[in-house]
């Protein structure tokens, strides 16, 4: 069933979807796993496989003869302080290296900026690591143990940063302000809105994955990014105005997060080079 193919876990999460389609757009077979009566949309090209994953019974055979792995299953990403991230990695670890012991040749893993904790500027791959939330330090501790497992397999961490896009699908600031409008309500209790980050459509994101994967001689910790810092303010004002709502920001009904820093980005050198070397093939 996944001879040739790519395996991508969480298939059918907000950024399954996307890195699943770009695979395919790229000439990739794709084996799409999704949750057992999972009802997800996917891209009918894509073979769908249901699993649980974290099952201590889960069957690894279909690595067997696969191109490789994307794991991107993770339970409760948009809730950075739930209980299943600590008790869930170590399912994660036993599934990813239960991969690489079957043969699987290449795999990509998503990380996220909340392993580096309070940071203020750019962050690359030799940014110490000081999380400050559940998933942040669940997704750390995976980071640095795959590593010391995997030394005969070729392994990137995709770090990411904030996603936007097919925003009825997310968790975010976008999603809640849409949320609102069909509520009904006028204003969006709301933060200063100072703060700047790195933000990233989920297509473009899914596109970036796929271009790393592909580049199989690149490996450890890769930004999936655009690079640039832009307040979150000016972002969802131009949210709102792009999709024309009729809604306005209540500035300072909430305090900012103490995790957030005023201004963190990746920097986007490395995944600018996959990328166009990716394109010149």
């Amino acid at each position: 069933m996944s001879n040739g193919a790519v395996i991508v876990t969480g298939a059918g999460g907000y950024i399954g979807p996307h890195v699943v389609k770009a695979l395919l757009d790229t000439g990739h077979s794709v084996a799409a796993v999704v949750r057992p009566g999972s009802v997800a949309r996917l891209d009918p090209r894509a073979t769908l496989i249901e699993m649980d994953i974290l099952a201590d019974d889960v069957e690894l055979d279909i690595f067997e003869h696969a191109e490789g792995l994307v794991h991107l299953a993770w339970q409760d990403g948009f809730a950075h302080n739930s209980s299943a991230h600590m008790s869930q990695v170590s399912s994660h670890y036993r599934f990813v290296t239960g991969a690489a012991a079957r043969g699987c040749p290449r795999i990509v893993t998503l990380g996220t900026m909340h392993e580096v904790g309070y940071w203020e500027g750019a962050i690359n791959a030799e940014t110490p690591t000081n999380p400050l939330n559940q998933y942040g330090i669940a997704k750390d501790a995976l980071r640095r143990s795959l590593p010391l497992a995997l030394t005969d397999t070729s392994m990137a961490w995709v770090r990411c940063y904030y996603i936007y896009g097919d925003d009825r699908r997310n968790n975010s600031v976008f999603k809640k302000i849409l949320d609102a409008v069909d509520a009904g309500s006028e204003s969006f209790p709301f933060t200063t809105g100072r703060n700047r980050y790195d933000f990233i459509r989920v297509e473009d994101l899914g596109r970036q994955i796929a271009a790393v994967f592909s580049a199989a001689e690149e490996t450890g910790v890769i930004n999936c990014c655009s690079g640039e810092p832009v307040s979150l303010a000016d972002k969802v004002e131009q949210f709102i105005t792009e999709n024309r709502l009729p809604i306005t920001l209540e500035y300072g009904a909430f305090p900012d997060r103490p995790y957030d820093s005023p201004g963190v980005w990746g920097d986007a050198t490395r995944i600018k080079n996959i990328l166009r070397s990716i394109e010149q093939v």
